[in-house]
């Protein structure tokens, strides 16, 4: 394995254990929240929210992106192109279940409050 493909398993496998962390941090409703809907929103608006569902959401985002970067790593050092292929669906998965849980939670809170807005909600 030459050097360069060396210095890129490292960086993806660093990258994925950032992530990971990141994502069981967040499964732990713990540390800063990664989303838009909390960074965005005031801070009257920080105390009053439910921070739940978007400490979820934002945790398996990372996880799944984790995992993807884990896949490419891992088909680096196989050499191995279809094993490559697998994070496009990994990658692809984190962007579909951000998108269906922000519509889910659009709902809900459209249901609770009476507003349907996307502006306090997003996919990360």
């Amino acid at each position: 394995m030459a050097t360069d493909m060396k210095i890129a398993v490292i960086v993806l496998f660093a990258l994925a254990g950032v992530l990971l962390v990141l994502s069981i941090r967040h499964f732990m409703e713990r540390g800063f929240l990664l989303n838009n809907a909390y960074i965005y929103a005031t801070k009257e608006q920080r105390k009053t929210m439910d921070k739940k569902p978007h400490y979820r959401q934002s945790a398996v985002c990372l996880l799944l992106l984790s995992a993807a970067f884990a896949v490419q790593g891992v088909a680096l050092i196989l050499e191995s192109f279809k094993l490559a292929l697998l994070w496009i669906p990994l990658f692809f998965a984190a962007v579909v279940y951000g998108i269906a849980s922000l519509n889910c939670y659009s709902k809900s809170r459209h249901n609770a409050t009476g507003n349907y807005s996307f502006s306090n909600v997003s996919l990360w």
